[in-house]
Formats: C-alpha cells, structure tokens, sequence
C-alpha cells in the first residue's frame, strides 16, 4: 500500500498532496465568488533590465485590478544561465526585488526552461529559495487543483532531444532526469492519469516550449508527437508555453484546444517570425508582455497586454453549465 505524504505550506494557505508514483498536487484556494484569475509570464530573470522592471510594474497594476490569485511562470525564469545554486543572489535580484507590487505578493508556480537546465536546475527545486521569498514555487510537474479548474505543470525541456545530442557548447543539469526516454515515459503516463481523472471544468496544461508558435523556435517537434495527441484526447482546453519571446494566440484548426504563448517577460525578439504555417493563427506579438486569465464556470477570458499595459488582444470562451446526457 503506498503511503500518502501531505505537506502544508503555510504561506499562502496551500495544501500539497505527493503520493508515490504521482504528480504532486497543490490546492489552490478559490474566490468566494468562484472565479478564478491570474498571469502568465515567461522568459523574465534578467535583474530589471530588457524592460523587465516595466512588465512588473505593469503585471501588479493588471493583477490589482483582476485581483488574481496567483501567477504562472512557463520557465526560463534566471538567464542567460539558470541559478549557480541556492545561494545565487540572482534570485532576489531577478525575482524578489523585481515583483513587488502589492497584488503579486501571491503564489508563484514555476516550471522550468532549457536556459534554466543550464545553470544549477536543483537550486530553483529547493525549499531554501522558498525560505527566502515564500512566492516561489517550482517543481519539475506538478498539479494546482484550483477548484473549477486543474493546471497540470509539464517539465518539457528533457523532450527537446537535441539539448542531449547537440548542447552546442552548453552544459544541462540532468540530476534527477536519469534515463530520459524512462522520465518522459513515467512523466506522460502520470499525465495521462491525471488528466483523464480531472473532473475540472477547465483543464489547462503549461510548459515552457511552445507545441504551437510562428515566433522564432517555432514548433516543438518532439511535443507535436508526444504531448498533443494527449491534450486532444483528455479534451484540455488551453496549451500555455514561453520559450520564444513574444506573445501568440493559435487555435488548433482540428480540436478546440488553444495555444498561448506568454514568453515576452524581459528581452523580445523583434520580426524574428516564421510565416510559413500561420493556419489557425489569432495574434501575433513581438514585444515585451504578459497575459491574464480570467475564469468562471462557464467563460473564459484571456488578455494580452504589451510593455505600457495596454490590450492588444482579447479572447473569450463559454461552456455549457452542465454536459448533456
């Protein structure tokens, strides 16, 4: 019989669950309400600079006014090359002293980038960063049960085959990875669990690498054939990624599953697009931004805001109440 582990983590009211075998699972309290909302931000730790400190200042005006919950990290969170360790002061540099405003002193779920595998991967892991500023949350994957909807974290980086084959000169941390093909096998097992024994109204699955983009790396090949045939079959609803350094909007043109990349933290790639499969594309940005959701049991609202905080695109969603029978 395998023994159940339960971690509180009294900082912000969060209740973890690990049981053997098992993605670890975070509660994340809901509104009185019900709704549901919080940011997207990817590709950021560059000690203020590259606009960085001008997204932030942004992120704690949109998130005081959505009044969000928490916030969302899809990797490459300390450049060029991860933490050195636990002791980095990168991290309070980056992160702590840049996220100041009064509406982002909530929970922080972060994955991890390939820039990040290049640096002390385990140090962004580690309970001591959490001691320091007790925002931080990262972990490999992991499940945020946010009561009408489930967020399912993804460590994407062990699929990009080439960080193994062809690091062109850089150094990957892969303590706790092992055998990749056996991690990517026991992580999308674990996936596809979870996934089919959510009962969330909204089901949303973040990574760092993009499975959809037109910005500069564009699609991941090895989650086109790995990842995606999953989402589709668990019916999830939304795909959100960093990696290229922009903000996208991309329907899949044969499920309704959404991909939206949040990757414009701090330094952005101008014109770098690729316009040769824009099927399905609904918005395209290659400046500095973040986004925000907004959900309650039947809609879906996202928003993507540039450097000066203003919307250049808006989506919207609805769902049934209740499913026929």
């Amino acid at each position: 019989m395998d023994l159940c582990l339960v971690l509180m983590i009294t900082s912000f009211g969060l209740g973890m669950v690990s049981t053997h075998a098992e993605l670890q699972r975070f509660e994340q309290p809901a509104k009185t309400d019900g709704k549901l909302s919080f940011l997207v931000l990817g590709d950021w730790g560059r000690r203020g600079d590259f606009n960085q400190s001008e997204v932030a200042h942004q992120m704690g005006r949109i998130g005081e006014k959505l009044d969000v919950d928490f916030v969302v990290s899809t990797g490459d969170n300390f450049y060029d090359d991860g933490l050195t360790g636990e002791q980095d002061k990168a991290f309070e540099e980056s992160f702590t002293q840049i996220y100041t405003a009064k509406s982002l002193q909530k929970q922080w779920y972060s994955v991890l980038g390939n820039h990040d595998y290049r640096g002390n991967a385990e140090a962004q892991l580690s309970l001591h960063l959490r001691k320091i500023d007790s925002r931080w949350l990262c972990l490999r994957s992991f499940i945020v049960n946010a009561e009408l909807a489930e967020i399912f974290f993804v460590d994407t980086t062990p699929f990009v085959k080439s960080y193994f084959t062809d690091a062109k000169g850089h150094t990957y941390d892969w303590r706790g990875i092992g055998n990749p093909r056996a991690y990517i096998a026991n992580m999308i097992k674990d996936l596809k669990v979870a996934l089919r024994e959510s009962s969330a109204k909204w089901k949303i699955v973040v990574g760092h690498h993009s499975i959809r983009s037109i910005g500069h790396h564009g699609d991941t090949k090895e989650l086109v054939s790995k990842l995606l045939p999953i989402l589709k079959d668990n019916n999830v609803d939304f795909y959100m990624n960093g990696h290229d350094h922009c903000l996208e909007h991309i329907s899949d043109t044969e499920s309704p599953l959404q991909f939206l990349t949040s990757g414009a933290g701090s330094k952005a790639w101008r014109g770098d697009i690729k316009e040769q499969k824009t099927e399905g594309v609904k918005f395209f940005y290659d400046g500095q931004g973040f986004m925000s959701v907004q959900l309650t049991r039947s809609a879906a609202e996202m928003a993507f805001y540039d450097v000066s905080g203003n919307v250049l695109h808006r989506w919207n969603s609805t769902k049934l109440l209740y499913s026929s029978i």
